[in-house]
């Protein structure tokens, strides 16, 4: 009996060291507990921050928490940049990195860890980068660029650093000198810069190749270079907006009738349908030699590629037959001139009938307001925009006739707007006689659409009073109350004399104060460009969100456009 408790026992203290082994070996945090939400951060580091006259020939971290390997490789940027691939050597929570060839004599290196690094447990994301500054030489390069990226989600987007010489800077082609990483809130630093003159955009990376990729990554476009000097080493809010600078032009990339007389036509990408107008097409047929006009066109209900051709004629479905676009616009203003497409031709009879099948604000709605409200309409065919017009009619519940106007966005939409100010609180109907609304096959629906709407409590607007402070010398300056909440109302405005703001008749919620300098008097904020370098124009943004109430404005602020 002794001697099997003793092999019981032997073989006991073999698993258990077999299973420290293996925990050891894998490096796993114990299981267990709630949910974990806490970021992993960086407890100590070496060489310590600062550190000159450095030797080594590697760097270390020791995280608060077990870490997800992949994602460190992911989230570390020195800057310079070194040739090479990092190797890792791990151990728990600590990692040693070694550097893949000697580092340059008398130069400052960043290491910068970013947001992309998540812990083991819950995938959670260090809050903020963090920087790691040491110096092969006798000091340390104290140049510092810092700001924040203002976007939705501006957690993990890169900060390319570039110094001006001589060469044009192409961040197409041209890594950056030192590169940083936004946080989870947007803010950003570049440190241990040296003297010299800087630019920097704001990329969201797809690919982390420290390469911008028009065709699949946004960019932020900075409103001016950055010098820093021995003397003169900090520069402060460099503030980012991020944009699409796509330069590929859309293509025609599919026409198909879907019956005798409608044509689904397919874009590479989604286009602007405000420049898009039936004679902007024709159909060819190569057999005959011939050339037929289309009639209407209008938006695609279902994607933003595609749009709907109409056409009165009847190609041959045994001739070879093509669909010519004479200009394509995308809605970022690339343009294709003289695109075509074959044509797949049916002869099915159309048996569709105009209706309308969606309308903005929508049916029955109760939150139209009485001032500069439009009603938009949107029809699943397209019509004859002058015979439409003596189809509508408004007026209130009592039948008093409400004199307004018709404004067609394309042949199958269009918006009503009053010519006079409607009355709070109030019901209001829209009819449309549909038997109006004859589609080119002469079909229609011999019924009356009933649009009934009202109007919201005037008493319910908010409202902010204020001045804009040190902006004597801003270049055209607009503020901008932009909302947080779903809606993402808007509300822009000149600040009067004396540089003061009045936003009246706004919704309630919850709101951004910003303003910028429209130095090309657009009327709207301007992105710049990357090549040729255009800069974009300056913003600020008032630093605490504005949380409206029905009924009541919030005065006395005091917006400082810039820090004096």
């Amino acid at each position: 009996m002794v001697k099997f408790i003793k092999e019981k026992l032997k073989y006991f203290a073999v698993v258990l060291f077999l299973l420290i082994e293996w925990r050891c070996a894998n490096q796993l945090p114990p299981g267990g507990g709630g949910i974990d939400l806490i970021p992993p951060k960086i407890e100590s580091v070496y060489p310590l921050n600062g550190t000159t006259d450095f030797k080594g020939e590697y760097f270390q971290l020791d995280f608060s928490k077990y870490v997800q390997k992949r994602t460190l490789q992911d989230a570390i940027f020195i800057s310079p940049a070194l040739d090479g691939d990092l190797n890792y050597d791990w151990s728990g929570t600590s990692v040693r990195v070694y550097f893949p060839t000697k580092l340059k004599k008398n130069t400052t290196y960043v290491i910068n860890i970013g947001t992309d690094l998540v812990d083991y447990n819950n995938s959670n994301h260090m809050a903020q980068t963090y920087s790691l500054t040491f110096s092969t030489g006798n000091k340390i390069d104290k140049g510092e660029i810092e700001g924040k990226v203002y976007a939705d989600n501006p957690q993990g987007v890169l900060m390319y650093s570039y110094l001006i010489g001589d060469s044009i800077i192409n961040p197409i082609i041209r890594k950056p000198d030192y590169v940083s990483q936004a946080g989870v809130d947007g803010s950003f630093k570049l440190l241990g810069l040296k003297p010299g003159n800087y630019r920097v955009f704001a990329v969201v990376d797809k690919a982390r190749s420290l390469l911008y990729q028009p065709a699949q990554d946004q960019i932020g476009i900075p409103s001016g270079d950055v010098h820093l000097s021995e003397t003169d080493t900090l520069r402060a809010g460099v503030n980012f907006f991020l944009t699409n600078q796509d330069t590929v032009k859309p293509r025609l990339q599919n026409a198909v009738m879907t019956d005798a007389n409608h044509i689904l036509v397919d874009f590479t990408r989604d286009v602007d349908t405000s420049v898009i107008h039936s004679n902007n097409f024709f159909i060819y047929d190569s057999t005959l030699k011939k050339q037929y006009n289309l009639v209407f066109a209008y938006r695609g209900n279902k994607k933003a590629s595609e749009i709907v051709l109409v056409t009165n004629n009847k190609p041959e479905l045994k001739n070879e037959i093509f669909l010519f676009a004479k200009k394509i616009v995308d809605k970022i203003g690339n343009i294709y001139f003289n695109d075509f497409s074959s044509l797949t031709v049916s002869d099915r009879p159309d048996t569709t009938k105009p209706g309308i099948f969606m309308t903005e604000p929508p049916r029955n709605s109760t939150q139209a307001d009485y001032e500069g409200q439009k009603f938009s309409f949107y029809l699943n065919d397209a019509v004859d925009s002058n015979a439409a017009k003596t189809a509508v009619a408004f007026t209130d519940t009592s039948h008093v006739n409400i004199p307004f106007a018709i404004h067609f966005y394309d042949d199958a939409s269009f918006y009503v707007f009053p010519l006079t100010k409607l009355q709070p609180r109030t019901d209001y109907l829209i009819k449309i006689n549909l038997n109006k609304f004859k589609n080119v096959a002469g079909k229609f629906y011999d019924s009356v659409y009933t649009y009934k709407f009202s109007t919201i409590n005037g008493l319910d607007f908010t409202g902010t009073t204020g001045k804009l402070l040190n902006a004597g010398d801003a270049n055209n300056p607009i503020l901008v109350l932009q909302g947080i909440d779903k809606d993402k109302l808007s509300y822009s405005q000149k600040p009067a004399i004396g540089m003061n703001f009045n936003f009246n008749r706004v919704q309630p919620g919850k709101y951004v104060l910003w303003c910028y300098e429209d130095a090309d008097s657009s009327g709207t904020y301007t992105f710049g460009k990357v090549l040729p370098f255009k800069p974009s124009e300056k913003f600020s943004f008032y630093p605490d969100t504005l949380n409206l109430r029905p009924r009541w404005t919030v005065t006395g602020i005091n917006f400082k456009y810039k820090e004096k």
